[in-house]
């Protein structure tokens, strides 16, 4: 095994717990577990976290949807489609129970056919564009089209509403409050075409742990006889956002913990002397003689490249100690210095990430996020 994702069942369901508790009580948490659960294993953590009491869970696509539902003992949970539907998926929708978000009048005409044809209802969640520009009907005509086709469905009803904030984790944005502005236009328009709602969402992680929208999403589904839902994915994983330059400023990422654990084994050791080159275009000179370890892992695998020394100066942890990656992360191999420590022989575990060197710092070397981080490993699995 070239590498392995060794996954805490324990802390992921504390996490899940967390989001419940700084959510709020009465406020349904919306498990989000697409891309695979963030690179951590839908079909791994979606019994987990229905395990630890959530009753919806959060996917990309039909696809997804239908391998997450077959690997859930329970059916009654529910899955939300976030990431939007072609029109030939409405009969796997329908067939796989899944709940699809919509947002124009030919979703629902499709949705209509699909169920119709099977003989059963189907509720799906109405989205929102405020300001994201990525999927949802603008409030106003765009929006009216599409209430006009709910209202006109015999076999599709609207459950929920909900827009996407995209600063949610910059405290006091203006655009935030810019979009509660157009969702609450967009909740009055559905409410004066009939529309009936049981869940209204637009909080992800960061909107929950920075907090300033939570009280006003309670109110307002309070007002309108409906629930408050939020979809955290990141967090239940153990990640936060930054929030005014502080990972931990928020109110939920001081009680959550990182859930995975990527490793891999040393497979050689070689002494070298000073002068030696290493890696690709020979951009590490060794100038005293060193010892260096052997890792079966590389970009092929999510190892960024951009961990490679003189440009990130990335590490992986070994015996609970640094060890420096050496010259440049190839394809499938990476070699790292473990000169200053004792007792390092072949066969031993390698931490790529996990305790000791985390998703940030990998997005640290890489200039990007510590989602992509973790949404980019290619390894197997193992439940703890």
């Amino acid at each position: 095994m070239k590498s392995w994702i060794e996954i805490s069942s324990a802390r992921l369901a504390e996490n899940f717990r967390a989001v419940q508790a700084v959510a709020g009580h009465g406020v349904e948490a919306l498990a989000v577990i697409k891309a695979n659960a963030y690179g951590h294993g839908a079909t791994i953590c979606a019994p987990v976290l229905v395990e630890a009491g959530a009753q919806w869970l959060g996917v990309s696509d039909v696809a997804e949807g239908a391998v997450v539902r077959a690997a859930l003992p329970h059916s009654g949970i529910r899955v939300l489609v976030m990431c939007g539907m072609e029109l030939a998926d409405a009969p796997a929708l329908v067939a796989h129970g899944l709940t699809p978000v919509v947002w124009t009048p030919e979703h629902v005409a499709v949705l209509e056919r699909a169920a119709r044809s099977a003989g059963h209802r189907i509720q799906v969640h109405l989205e929102v564009d405020t300001g994201m520009g990525r999927q949802g009907a603008a409030p106003g005509e765009d929006l009216a089209r599409t209430l006009e086709a709910l209202a006109g469905s015999r076999w599709v009803s609207c459950e929920g509403i909900m827009t996407h904030l995209c600063c949610s984790e910059s405290a006091g944005a203006e655009i935030t409050e810019e979009q509660r502005e157009r969702f609450a236009l967009a909740l009055d328009q559905a409410l004066a075409a009939g529309v009936r709602l049981e869940f209204v969402h637009l909080a992800n992680t960061s909107a929950v742990d920075e907090g300033s929208t939570m009280a006003w999403i309670r109110d307002t589904a309070k007002s309108l006889g409906a629930r408050a839902m939020v979809r955290t994915g990141f967090a239940i994983y153990g990640h936060c956002l930054e929030i005014e330059g502080n990972i931990h400023a928020g109110a939920l990422a001081p009680k959550v913990s990182p859930v995975l654990c990527w490793k891999t084994r040393i497979i050689g050791l070689r002494d070298v002397a000073a002068g030696v080159t290493v890696g690709y275009g020979a951009t590490f000179v060794a100038v005293q003689p060193m010892r260096l370890a052997l890792l079966p892992v590389g970009y092929a695998d999510g190892y960024r490249r951009a961990a490679s020394s003189g440009v990130g100066d990335g590490w992986v942890m070994i015996a609970g100690q640094r060890a420096p990656v050496v010259g440049r992360v190839s394809m499938n191999l990476t070699v790292v210095d473990v000169s200053g420590l004792a007792d390092i022989q072949e066969g031993m575990e390698a931490v790529l990430l996990g305790e000791g060197v985390t998703a940030e710092d990998q997005a640290r070397w890489s200039g990007t996020i510590a989602y992509d981080i973790l949404c980019g490993i290619r390894a197997n699995f193992e439940l703890r």
